[in-house]
C-alpha cells in the first residue's frame, strides 16, 4: 500500500467515525400544555440526546409545527413540520 493510499484510507475512516458520533435524540418527553401571553396554545417537550444534554422543544398549531427552544425566544425559534426532524436538529445544534 502506497503512502497516498494509506492517507486516503485514514481520512475516509476519520470522516466515517466523525459522522457516527453526532448527537442523536434518545427520547422525547411531554412536559405540559401552556398558552402564550396572547392566548396561543402550545405544548412543551424535552428532547434527551445521546450525549447527555436535554433540549426544550415546543409544539404549535395542534402539533403540526415543532420548534427548538423556549417560548421566551419565540421570534428566533428554529421550527420544523416533523417532530423527529426538530429533535435531530436540536441534538446537533444545541
Amino acid at each position: 500500500m502506497t503512502t497516498a493510499q494509506t492517507v486516503t484510507a485514514a481520512f475516509t475512516l476519520l470522516l466515517l467515525s466523525a459522522g457516527s458520533h453526532a448527537a442523536r435524540p434518545t427520547s422525547i418527553v411531554f412536559n405540559t400544555h401552556a398558552e402564550t401571553e396572547d392566548g396561543r396554545p402550545y405544548a412543551r417537550f424535552t428532547v434527551k440526546c445521546n450525549d447527555g444534554r436535554s433540549v426544550p422543544l415546543t409544539a404549535w398549531d395542534g402539533r403540526r409545527k415543532w420548534c427548538i427552544g423556549d417560548v421566551r425566544d419565540i421570534g428566533t425559534l428554529s421550527c420544523d413540520k416533523k417532530q423527529i426532524s426538530a429533535a435531530k436538529t436540536a441534538c446537533m445544534d444545541a
